[in-house]
């Protein structure tokens, strides 16, 4: 967005001299793609003229996984060959002739190459070669051949630093590290296509970010339960000392001694049969769970007989 859009026409080159350094560090122009000597002729197809040329040999192939148990598609660039030649961006009108060099064009963030040429050349397999795949867990199923042009005439669009390096214009890789274009897409189809980039990736920051903020809040939300039970656990602990100080202190320990063991605070009343402990109050037997045990030893109550004391 903050790069300076720049006609290709006969003012261009008053525009650099007026700049800072004769250079606009981050421009956008346009024009159409133009040899400077000679040209790239198609291995494949005839009268087809460029200036970049990309032949690839990819290999494709099935491979078993041994986790999902299923074949999944493998492809692998085997061999892969990039010629260039230099050329220039004209006007689509040719009037004013004023060109701009290009300059490291394989080091763009974006190069637009047509597919020139395509074909895929499946591979011949015997019975004991599927049977060999099958043992060794990989199938292959042929080699892709591929032909990549720019080709002379592609209208273009250029994003990088602009500089008049004594009398040649040229289009550069920016020094600031910002990114390089050469787009066969006008500029405002490649800003949106960029915008739509950055919106995919701002969507998945917020995604990430709140799922990263609700995992730490079950977290803390988890301590601090853990915190307040341990607290609350103390509490209680504190609680029965203190109330075992108590009775302890109270009629040489006489009350300790008959207090039910369940609340501390009523005298034992019950007696547990088959197990015969006399160790609670009957308003504690009744708050036991059922099946209900005896507190001492855990054995189950089958009968209970009141205990009177005289």
């Amino acid at each position: 967005q903050g790069a300076r859009k720049v006609r290709l026409d006969g003012d261009l080159r008053a525009v650099l001299l007026e700049a800072p350094g004769r250079c606009v560090p981050y421009a956008v122009i346009e024009g159409v793609v133009q040899s400077v000597k000679e040209t790239l002729s198609s291995q494949f197809v005839e009268n087809c003229k460029g200036v970049v040329q990309r032949l690839t040999l990819q290999e494709h192939k099935m491979v078993w996984n041994r986790t999902t148990h299923l074949w999944n598609d493998y492809e692998k660039i085997i061999h892969q060959r990039t010629n260039t030649t230099p050329f220039d961006l004209v006007p689509a009108q040719d009037s004013a002739g004023v060109t701009v060099r290009v300059m490291k064009p394989l080091e763009a963030a974006e190069l637009s190459l047509e597919t020139v040429y395509e074909k895929f050349h499946p591979s011949v397999q015997s019975f004991t070669d599927v049977i060999g795949h099958y043992i060794s867990g990989e199938r292959p199923k042929g080699i892709q051949e591929t032909e990549q042009m720019l080709k002379v005439g592609t209208a273009l669009t250029g994003v990088g630093e602009l500089v008049l390096d004594n009398a040649t214009i040229k289009l550069q890789p920016p020094k600031q590290g910002m990114p390089y274009y050469l787009s066969s897409l006008d500029f405002e189809s490649l800003l949106q296509k960029q915008e739509s980039s950055v919106r995919i990736w701002k969507i998945l920051t917020v995604v990430f970010g709140f799922a990263t903020c609700a995992v730490l809040f079950f977290l803390l939300r988890k301590q601090y339960r853990h915190h307040r039970q341990r607290q609350h656990l103390r509490q209680m602990q504190e609680e029965f000392r203190q109330a075992q100080e108590r009775l302890l202190n109270t009629e040489g320990g006489e009350i300790l001694k008959n207090a039910c063991v369940v609340c501390l605070s009523s005298t034992k009343s019950c007696v547990f049969l088959e197990c015969g402990h006399v160790c609670s109050c009957h308003e504690c037997y009744q708050a036991l769970p059922e099946p209900k045990k005896c507190p001492i030893c855990r054995q189950g109550i089958t009968r209970v007989v009141s205990l009177y004391n005289s």
